[in-house]
Order: C-alpha cells, then sequence, then structure tokens
C-alpha cells in the first residue's frame, strides 16, 4: 500500500470513528448570559480592498471590526468555500483575514460550507474537486479539508475557537450523497463525524456546531438533531438561523432553544439573525427581505429594537450567543452575492446590514451579554 493510500485509510479512520461519550457530551452553560456576542463579516475583506469606508457613530471613519467591537462584538464569523471563483471567502483570504481578526481580540468561528459557493437548505453543491466522489470519498474529503484548515490557522496562531461542520444543513450536506432521503441520517452521520474528529484532532479545545435553519419549528428541529443523534454524531453546540420574517414569532424561537438545549443537553448559538432597516434598495439586485415584522418598523430604530428582543429571547431561553449575519455588507460596487461573477452581481443584503449606504453604523445596534 502505498504512503498516500495508507495516509487516506487512517484519515478514514479517524473520520468515522465514535469518540467517548464522556467527550461528545459536555456540561450545558448555565443560563443567564450571552457569552458569543458574533458578526459574521465575510464580506468586508473583500469591501475594505475595495475601497469601502466605515464610520462610527460620531462620524469617525475606522476600521469595521473596531466599530462592531466597540457595539460589543467578541465574536467573528467566517465563511469557507473551498474553490470560489471570485478568490474571496476561500481558504488563503481566510488566513489572512483570520490574523485581523485575532489581533483585535477577537475571538473566531469558521463556517464550512464544503461547496465552491452558498451552501443552505435549498441547495448544498459539492465542490468541484468533489464532484465524481462517493459516501467513502467524501468522508476523507471532508476530515482531510477541515483539518488542514484548521492546521493552517493553528500554525499561524490563529486557532479557530468554534468551528460550524456544514452552513444550514436541514436535509444533509454535499448533495446528493449526504442529503437526508426517506429519514436516512446514515450518510450524513459519516460526513458530519468526519468534520468533528478532524477539528478535535487539530484542536481539543475548538467547539464543533452542527447548524440549521430549523428555528422555524419545533418538530423540523427535533427531526435533524434527533436524527444524527440516533447515528451518534457528535457535536459540542446546536447552532440556528432566524429570521423573523421566515422563522415566525420570538415566543416560537424561545420554545425552540429551551427543547433543544435540554433535549440534547448541549449549549445553544443563534448562528445567523438580522433585520432590515429599510424596504428601499440601493442597487439593482433585489433584496432578500423586503418586508418586516409585526412591532418592528423597517428604520434604525427598529432594525436595533427587533436585534435586541432576539438577544433578550436567546438569552431568556438559555442560549450562550447571538451572531448578526454580515453587518458589514452594506453596498459596495464589485462585493457582489455571486462569486461566479463577484464584479457583476449586486448585493441582496444592502437594506440589511447595521450600516447604511455611506457606511455609517446604526448608533442604536449594541451586541449585550
Amino acid at each position: 500500500m502505498s504512503g498516500p493510500h495508507r495516509a487516506a485509510k487512517a484519515a478514514l479512520a479517524l473520520a468515522t470513528a465514535v469518540l467517548p461519550l464522556t467527550a461528545l457530551t459536555p456540561a450545558v452553560s448555565a443560563a443567564g448570559s450571552l457569552t458569543m456576542l458574533g458578526a459574521d463579516v465575510s464580506t468586508a475583506q473583500r469591501a475594505l480592498e475595495l475601497g469601502a469606508r466605515y464610520y462610527d457613530a460620531s462620524g469617525t471613519a475606522r476600521d469595521p471590526l473596531d466599530i462592531l467591537k466597540g457595539a460589543g462584538v467578541n465574536y467573528v464569523r467566517l465563511r469557507v468555500w473551498n474553490n470560489p471563483r471570485s478568490g474571496y471567502n476561500n481558504k488563503a483570504k481566510v488566513l489572512a483575514y483570520a490574523r485581523t481578526v485575532k489581533a483585535k481580540g477577537l475571538k473566531l468561528l469558521v463556517d464550512f460550507h464544503y461547496s465552491d459557493t452558498w451552501a443552505d437548505p435549498g441547495k448544498q453543491h459539492k465542490p468541484a474537486a468533489w464532484s465524481g466522489h462517493d459516501i467513502g470519498r467524501l468522508q476523507t474529503d471532508v476530515y482531510d479539508y477541515t483539518h488542514d484548515v484548521c492546521s493552517s490557522l493553528k500554525a499561524q496562531g490563529t486557532t479557530p475557537d468554534s468551528v460550524q461542520i456544514g452552513n444550514e444543513i436541514n436535509v444533509g450536506m454535499l448533495w446528493n450523497e449526504g442529503k437526508v432521503v426517506n429519514n436516512d441520517f446514515t450518510n450524513l452521520s459519516l460526513l458530519l463525524k468526519a468534520g468533528y474528529n478532524a477539528t478535535k484532532a487539530c484542536h481539543s479545545g475548538t467547539k464543533v456546531m452542527i447548524h440549521t435553519a430549523n428555528a422555524d419549528n419545533l418538530d423540523h428541529a427535533r427531526w435533524f438533531y434527533d436524527g444524527i443523534r440516533s447515528k451518534g454524531v457528535p457535536w459540542d453546540i446546536t447552532a440556528l438561523s432566524y429570521y423573523c420574517s421566515w422563522h415566525g414569532t420570538m415566543a416560537n424561537l424561545h420554545n425552540v432553544i429551551t427543547d433543544v438545549r435540554s433535549r440534547y443537553g448541549k449549549d445553544v448559538v443563534l448562528a445567523e439573525t438580522a433585520y432590515p432597516f429599510t424596504s428601499a434598495n440601493a442597487d439593482g439586485t433585489g433584496n432578500s427581505i423586503t418586508s418586516g415584522c409585526a412591532d418592528y418598523p423597517l428604520t434604525w430604530s427598529g432594525q436595533a429594537t427587533n436585534f435586541t428582543h432576539v438577544q433578550n429571547t436567546a438569552r431568556n431561553a438559555g442560549a450562550i450567543g447571538v451572531f448578526y449575519w454580515e453587518p458589514t455588507w452594506h453596498a459596495v460596487p464589485g462585493n457582489g452575492w455571486d462569486p461566479a461573477d463577484i464584479n457583476g452581481s449586486g448585493n441582496g443584503w444592502d437594506n440589511m446590514a447595521i450600516f447604511d449606504w455611506s457606511g455609517r453604523i446604526n448608533p442604536n445596534v449594541r451586541w449585550t451579554p
């Protein structure tokens, strides 16, 4: 057996191993405060390289991470795509921006999409380089790629504090091999175990999140997390997306968080949330969310109040963190949504950022423990 084949076999063994139960079920944190006060700023690097300016509440131009830190942020989330055509949000760019993040005293969450483009509940496209791989090879792919990115971050002194193994994987990842069909979680569980074991082999202290957009429905959340638990999948933190326009009331959100926290005995984080400050559109690309929710007008005040109430709901339900998704992604030409056409595509999130179209921060938005 050649050296590469021997290494692949060893990686596969690690990918499918099941760790002792004591390693899989850490004690849930005591309820009462949010310790992960986060922002996903995955588009900020490109915006800054294009010359975008960001202004604090006093109108002073500053680095957006410094402005966010001043508003209470202590954790940054960065997505990583395998080989996007844009050349952004890939390993090299994440390594570079991770140095900036850590130099500012912020913690780091790396969001593995395992794709060359967006992965979400409606699509989970395999990276082109993995396109012909069966489930056995994909386990090795996930292990090797996760370990490589994590180890590269560790080697430069920016070890990730947490990672997501997949992004909004409501019905699986790396479709079709990793898609849940007929309630069969077998293949997905193999991929999740590979990502978990790779992360822990890189750095045992890095927390592993399993992320879905199932904050809308208790039955959906239980179906998914019961499914992976039944297959022995280990994870540290249950991560959910919550946008009130898509996922319902905060009373419902409270019930889902409370249930998954007690049912699985793991900490809970809202890995994504956001709210519009206007229904207007800054460019030629339609906005992803064009209407608001009851009691929250589409104004700076409404945006801030919504975010405060999301944090309060999460905290009261026992969650440990809330991340605002893309608060810095205001309309900057050349920083489009499509990695296959980053210069030509627009921004469907320009009304959801907490910086307006001239780069001024909403002075009312705060992250609070």
